[in-house]
């Protein structure tokens, strides 16, 4: 029974554009609170942290690609031991398949996660209903964006989408890496005090 569930999950994406995966994290305690985990690393961010460490995943495409096809293999290989598989990169709402993607490993029996800095409101709208637990990066206070991204217009897309994850009913985490410029004049506690009257926390993150 369990193998028809995935081929008729593989047959759904089969005519679609597929998720262009970058690598496969096979096992964490850490990235998905309450679950045991894996973590699937979508290629391709749009935006430019200079602590970004996953840069290996900025550029959209890879010379080596994880075919959809050997993620579906690692999915049912992992059934008995994974509570919930989660979405990462790079920016995972970059890629417009995320939402089917996200349907398939539902379909599977697992929760499922997401890794987000909120660049993509209109995808990450789409995906929220099939989520267990969103952690969305804050870069900066909405209006200093650009100073950490890159690019102009960041800090609009990311008010965007934390207001769609705070208002979804989904379970979530707002957390920010402590860049020099964000330590500076303030800039963190305001980010802070603006999650606490949002009825949130805002975990910190040292840049590795």
């Amino acid at each position: 029974m369990q193998t028809a569930v995935f081929s008729a999950s593989q047959a759904r994406l089969s005519n679609k554009l597929m998720l262009n995966v970058g690598g496969i994290t096979p096992f964490t305690t850490i990235d998905f609170p309450g679950c045991i985990a894996a973590v699937i690393f979508c290629q391709g961010c749009s935006w430019r942290c200079s602590y970004c460490h996953n840069q290996h995943l900025l550029a959209v495409q890879t010379d080596a690609p994880v075919p959809w096809e050997q993620v579906m293999e690692f999915l049912q290989s992992r059934k008995e031991l994974l509570d919930g598989i989660v979405f990462s990169g790079g920016e995972p709402t970059m890629q417009p398949a995320l939402p089917e993607a996200m349907q398939v490993v539902r379909d599977c029996g697992y929760k499922v996660g997401l890794h987000t800095s909120g660049a993509y409101p209109e995808t990450l709208e789409k995906c929220l209903p099939l989520l267990d637990w969103v952690g969305m990066d804050l870069k900066a206070s909405f209006e200093d964006y650009e100073q950490i991204t890159g690019v102009v217009g960041s800090g609009e897309l990311a008010r965007k989408s934390a207001e769609l994850v705070r208002y979804s009913g989904v379970a979530h985490l707002f957390r920010t890496t402590l860049d020099p410029f964000v330590q500076q004049n303030g800039r963190l506690e305001k980010m802070q005090q603006m999650v606490w009257e949002w009825g949130s926390g805002l975990v910190l993150q040292e840049i590795r």
